[in-house]
């Protein structure tokens, strides 16, 4: 029988339908969570399908989800969107709509899990899953990129409030990932080829290796761990 850890536990992911999302709720599963996901489509473990594009809607989502599983100790906030228009066509609201799924939600999301926490009295993992275009401006992509630096400063922020409750706050920045979201450059030859040689490793990423260390973060081995933003990016920021 696998070493299951994470037995007892209950945790929730969003953007749970596919990629790192889906690889993440997986992941937890296989280790003995009980897992709630919440997605626009089907999720694996206890799937809510909600749309978390408002950040009231995805809050009541949260409410549910957590209602469901009965407590909370994980909560991992992964759902996101991109846009790749130029700066200069991107509409207002459409750059609106990347803020508000991306930050706002995650912000509700991650908030109401604190708030069972507290009720709780035991503490809990929260963990934000971001981007190295937090860090680096990338190319049209003037939103996303905006988006996951608040995301990585939010994590920050909350580590600091609700750390002394035992709520331990944590990202993770992925680099360049194999899923449909980066399908568009990846059908690029000549944008992959450029990405791809800046990247020491040699290659992008599977959604499994961003998953592990997302379920790195809601371990007993990283209880010390708060207030960081862990880069999976292959070297990528190295270079």
């Amino acid at each position: 029988m696998p070493h299951q850890p994470l037995t007892g536990k209950a945790a929730l992911v969003t953007g749970a339908s596919r990629g790192i999302g889906r690889a993440i709720a997986n992941r937890l599963l296989t280790l003995g969570a009980d897992v709630a996901t919440i997605q626009r489509g089907t999720g694996p473990g206890r799937s809510l399908a909600a749309d978390l594009s408002r950040g009231e809607d995805a809050e009541s989502a949260a409410a549910a989800a957590i209602e469901q599983l009965g407590r909370l100790d994980i909560c991992v906030c992964n759902a996101g969107i991109i846009n790749r228009d130029p700066s200069l066509e991107l509409s207002l609201d459409a750059f609106r709509d990347v803020l508000e799924t991306n930050v706002v939600s995650a912000f509700a999301v991650s908030r109401a899990a604190a708030r069972a926490f507290l009720r709780q009295g035991d503490g809990g993992t929260i963990v934000h899953v971001a981007s190295v275009l937090a860090i680096v401006g990338g190319l049209r992509v003037a939103a996303y990129t905006a988006s996951k630096g608040a995301v990585t400063q939010l994590a920050r922020a909350q580590s600091n409030e609700w750390a002394p409750a035992g709520i331990r706050v944590n990202a993770v920045a992925a680099g360049y990932v194999e899923t449909d979201m980066t399908q568009a450059i990846a059908d690029d030859p000549a944008r992959r080829t450029e990405i791809t040689a800046r990247i020491p490793l040699g290659r992008w990423a599977r959604p499994q290796e961003v998953a592990d260390a997302v379920v790195w973060l809601c371990l007993a081995e990283s209880a010390y761990v708060t207030g960081t933003v862990l880069v999976v990016d292959g070297g990528f920021l190295a270079r």
